[in-house]
């Protein structure tokens, strides 16, 4: 009987160069910074896929029900952005909110009115949800994703909720000028 000759089994090929692509992809990681200085990359990574995905799947199932509008107004996106702003700054710094915050962070001291600095603490997951939830920019995105997905699937609620924090903070940069008055004399009683 005539012996057939197989093709060479390719998996150790795909093997080797995935192995030689984990390293290289090492190795890039490894020359960003000291290694106790490096960022928990996979975390982050892990916290980004998370928001694109829940992003990406409102964005589908918007699409999908008919409910993914064709423009977004000036109107919403004046509301959304403000709101989100306040929403961010709620979560990463008010006084209030610190408990949300507490197992993931360290207090450091007072910061602006009515709120507190403070730092991440814990390496991995714990420290990057403290960089996470001490970032008013980083959860900006996470605030303002929501808030579109929102108006996509329940724009009522959703608008009254951002209009809530948008009057707030209105509310609050008056506060300041009306301190900045008082201290300057203008003021009242």
């Amino acid at each position: 009987m005539p012996r057939v000759s197989r093709p060479e089994p390719r998996v150790a090929l795909l093997v080797v160069s995935v192995d030689s692509l984990t390293r290289e992809a090492r190795d890039a990681f490894n020359g960003y910074s000291e290694p106790h200085e490096r960022p928990p990359f996979r975390t982050y990574a892990a916290l980004a896929a998370v928001l694109n995905t829940g992003f990406a799947g409102a964005l589908a199932a918007a699409k999908r029900s008919g409910r993914l509008p064709e423009t977004v107004s000036t109107r919403d996106l004046v509301l959304i952005g403000v709101a989100s702003h306040k929403l961010s700054r709620l979560v990463a710094k008010d006084k209030v909110t610190a408990f949300l915050r507490a197992p993931f962070t360290e207090y450091q001291g007072r910061g602006g009115p009515a709120e507190v600095e403070e730092r991440a603490r814990g390496e991995g997951v714990r420290g990057a949800v403290g960089e996470l939830l001490t970032c008013p920019y980083c959860l900006g995105l996470w605030a303002t994703g929501a808030f579109h997905a929102g108006l996509m699937f329940a724009p009522r609620v959703t608008r009254v909720t951002a209009s809530t924090l948008t009057a707030l903070t209105l509310s609050d940069f008056l506060q300041i000028a009306y301190k900045a008055a008082e201290e300057r004399g203008l003021g009242g009683s």
